[in-house]
């Protein structure tokens, strides 16, 4: 070969200088983001978003049951393939949300902003939560097409439930999630080895931190003070800047004396839609089905919650039992390709919803790392599709039981789904 012949082989490109494009151009899988974001973060503030419950089985179980179903394709034409769906009675144009995560800008100083401004662009509702740092407000002026969800908790106090819907309302947030997998917090004990504590208290190890992650300490010591303001006014959470015994205070929370019945006051007072967050019983999915919520997202919390706990696939296919196709069922906890999604839906899940693999892509890169994280899922998913010889979502609903096969048994028969409900 000559040489003129070979320097046209030859690409040489110039250095990039911007650790965020740096990302952006060499980060090809939720995987390496995460690599990205442990660059980025102190270690505490890392293991906090990272972590799971004591021994992290369950965290450890929601990618492992993923794993246990193989892709069996079948052989034939695919056109597209098409990937829009309705959640809710609204177009999205992927199977896929964006679940709530509190505390956002203590991972990014654009936080919810950043997040929103991602999930508008790419067309997907994102759900805020109420430990959001950005008012409701705020969201929905910059954002007004955003199909924009907000995170409640159940309460007896009709007051401030009235107040909370109202402002919900105003600020065009007509789809309600309703978290019910806090009824104590976890103990996650990265963060009790971490000495966490959140905003970070500098301490000597936290000092050390500071040389080693200038540029997040940077960021969190010049932006503004971290608050609550979608909080009941009434709390100083929702006005003030917190403090380490405030935080403290808000994580403690619990809603361990509420139940089915504020569930059912809520259904009365709220006409929007009500998504209930954080079953992984079919027999509650069965119950809240006849409340008459829309949808329930299947859920462990990420694994930071209940340690040694079903994963949400575990209990997909006999949600999809109870209930036939009267309400809509979503998936979180250990979505990290678009396959997962692909596999969730085989197996009767409308949509699934991603926190941690999100928030990996805002802090690495911002608001594009998210949007980025959205695009990888999609193309992933779309390339699944078409190699296991689907053209769109309800066929793949359709003819989910037809592809997966679960290696943990595999003398056995695919599930299959036959009016509505997989038999």
């Amino acid at each position: 070969m000559k040489v003129s012949e070979a320097r046209q082989l030859i690409q040489i490109k110039a250095p990039v200088l911007s650790r965020r494009r740096r990302v952006l151009a060499h980060a090809f899988n939720v995987a390496e983001y995460r690599k990205a974001a442990r660059k980025v973060l102190p270690t505490g503030i890392f293991d906090y978003l990272d972590g799971g419950s004591e021994d992290e089985v369950t965290l450890r179980r929601n990618r492992a049951v993923f794993d246990a179903w193989a892709l069996m394709p079948s052989w034939g034409p695919v056109s597209g393939p098409a990937t829009a769906t309705t959640l809710l009675g609204k177009v999205s144009t992927l199977p896929l949300t964006l679940t709530p995560t509190g505390a956002t800008r203590l991972f990014h100083p654009e936080g919810e902003l950043a997040v929103a401004a991602a999930a508008d662009r790419a067309g997907i509702p994102y759900g805020l939560a109420g430990l959001s740092t950005v008012p409701m407000e705020t969201i929905a002026r910059q954002q007004p097409a955003l199909e924009r969800w907000f995170n409640i908790g159940l309460t007896a106090d009709g007051r401030a439930l009235q107040d909370k819907l109202a402002r919900c309302e105003a600020a065009g947030f007509h789809t309600l999630i309703v978290g019910v997998d806090t009824r104590a917090l976890g103990s996650r004990e990265r963060d009790l080895h971490n000495g966490f504590t959140a905003p970070p208290a500098l301490t000597l190890s936290t000092i050390a931190d500071i040389a080693r992650r200038p540029a997040w300490w940077i960021n969190f010591l010049t932006s503004e003070g971290i608050s609550f303001p979608n909080l009941d006014p009434r709390s100083a959470a929702a006005t003030s800047v917190i403090t380490p015994s405030m935080w403290q205070d808000i994580l403690g929370h619990s809603d361990a004396t509420s139940g089915w019945k504020e569930l059912e006051a809520l259904r009365q007072a709220w006409q929007g839609k009500i998504v209930l967050k954080g079953c992984v019983n079919p027999a509650d999915v069965a119950k809240a089905a006849r409340i008459g919520v829309d949808a329930v997202q299947l859920s462990n919390h990420g694994g930071r919650q209940l340690d040694h706990m079903l994963s949400p696939m575990d209990v997909l296919q006999e949600s999809r039992q109870r209930v036939g196709d009267s309400i809509e069922i979503y998936v979180d906890s250990g979505i990290r390709r678009g396959s997962d999604i692909l596999k969730a839906l085989a197996l009767g899940a409308d949509a699934c919803s991603i926190g941690r693999a999100y928030l990996y892509g805002l802090v690495a890169a911002g608001s594009e790392g998210v949007e980025r994280i959205i695009d990888i899922l999609a193309e992933e998913l779309r390339r699944t599709m078409t190699l296991v010889g689907v053209s769109s979502i309800p066929e793949l609903k359709a003819r989910g039981g037809e592809i997966l096969r679960d290696i943990r048994h595999s003398g056995e028969m695919p599930a299959t789904r036959v009016s509505g409900e997989m038999k």
